[in-house]
């Protein structure tokens, strides 16, 4: 296992994965506990209308997936705030309107030769160290978030209401909240891939919920977990010369089944 980071790439590559399990773990905790996953999901497929948008303009692919990423975000963190009881229908809307209108760019763009493959499934083993200053730069931002708003954050993701008497400044806080899931969301896609980083979002929460007794503990057990899964799985890919980012979430959801069938013996017990 030492041997493979003697290589520039690997080494590249797991420290993307380590920051990847960290923004997963600090975000994915805070879409588990606000019920949010129907709307990470939508921002996921909605990023592929930024990568169309970029091929189709010429910019780079990061800042044109974050700008319309975080524009369809705003979209639908209003769309819950205002409209709950519609908010599933107008999220799917989006949802695949963005994907719809990622396609029809990327078919208008002559030329292209962008490995779009990497963009649906990852390409961990790719990434260049401009991403990972990146990925450092925003996991800052989330952990002094997180930092000085936990008290916040938390009357926020458990009442609401509360969160008002308290005068949290809901709105702001959670459109602010939002944003920074788009942004991770885009950061991560390069690391599993876009219709992959839900799983990675929402599977070590979910299975470290079940110990947690606090969110900060769900947090860091959730960043421990993905840190097992990413690792885990790139030495699979590299080993058995599989797609990176499928493998990592191959050991996730293997993960997250055994832990379902464990749950289920040894609950009844």
């Amino acid at each position: 296992m030492i041997d493979v980071l003697q290589y520039d790439f690997m080494q590249n590559a797991f420290a993307a994965g380590l920051l990847a399990s960290l923004i997963c773990g600090v975000m994915g905790t805070l879409v588990v506990v606000n019920r949010i996953v129907f709307l990470s999901g939508g921002i996921a497929h909605a990023a592929y209308g930024g990568i169309g948008m970029a091929i189709f303009f010429e910019i780079p692919l990061i800042l044109g997936t974050a700008l319309f990423s975080t524009a369809a975000a705003v979209v639908m963190a209003a769309v819950t705030l205002k409209a709950r009881h519609r908010s599933d229908t107008i999220i799917g809307v989006i949802w695949a309107t963005g994907m719809a209108i990622g396609i029809i760019l990327i078919d208008l763009s002559p030329g292209y030769n962008v490995d779009l493959m990497s963009y649906l499934f990852g390409s961990i083993l790719t990434v260049p160290r401009s991403d990972l200053w990146m990925m450092l730069g925003l996991t800052c931002v989330i952990l002094v978030f997180v930092t000085f708003f936990y008290k916040d954050i938390l009357a926020l993701s458990y009442d609401e209401e509360f969160a008002r008497l308290r005068n949290v400044p809901v709105k702001r806080l959670y459109f602010f909240q939002i944003i920074l899931l788009a942004l991770s969301i885009v950061l991560v896609i390069r690391v599993v891939g876009l219709i992959l980083v839900i799983a990675l979002l929402t599977i070590p929460p979910f299975i470290t919920e079940r110990f947690a007794k606090s969110v900060f503990t769900m947090m860091a057990g959730s960043t421990l977990l993905g840190t097992v899964f990413s690792v885990s799985g790139l030495f699979l890919a590299f080993r058995f010369d599989l797609t990176s980012g499928a493998s990592i979430i191959l050991v996730a959801g293997a993960f997250f089944f055994l832990f379902l069938l464990a749950d289920r013996i040894f609950g009844r017990r």
